[in-house]
């Protein structure tokens, strides 16, 4: 992939980072492998991925948007896992 390609995903390797981003709505694109003791997860980026990281590292307890529902929340943990563990993504 070229550098242009590249700027349109994300990726980080922090499990409950990736299940926030994903229960606040991106698109997991791709689990990346390649390494057996830390898998990456790869998201579509969007304008608004560094608000959301910025708010789940640093924004006080109870903050509106750090709120997740907690249905949506367990589901992007399901779904991550059963992922990680497929052959293929």
């Amino acid at each position: 992939m070229n550098n242009k390609n590249n700027d349109r995903y994300f990726r980080l390797t922090s499990f409950y980072l990736a299940a926030f981003l994903f229960a606040k709505g991106m698109e997991l694109v791709n689990i990346d492998k390649t390494n057996s003791r830390r898998s990456q997860f790869v998201f579509l980026d969007t304008p608004e991925r560094e608000m959301f990281m910025q708010n789940f590292n640093y924004a006080v307890e109870d903050f509106s948007e750090v709120m997740v529902d907690a249905r949506k929340l367990v589901m992007a943990i399901k779904t991550l896992k059963e992922k990680l563990y497929q052959e293929e993504f």
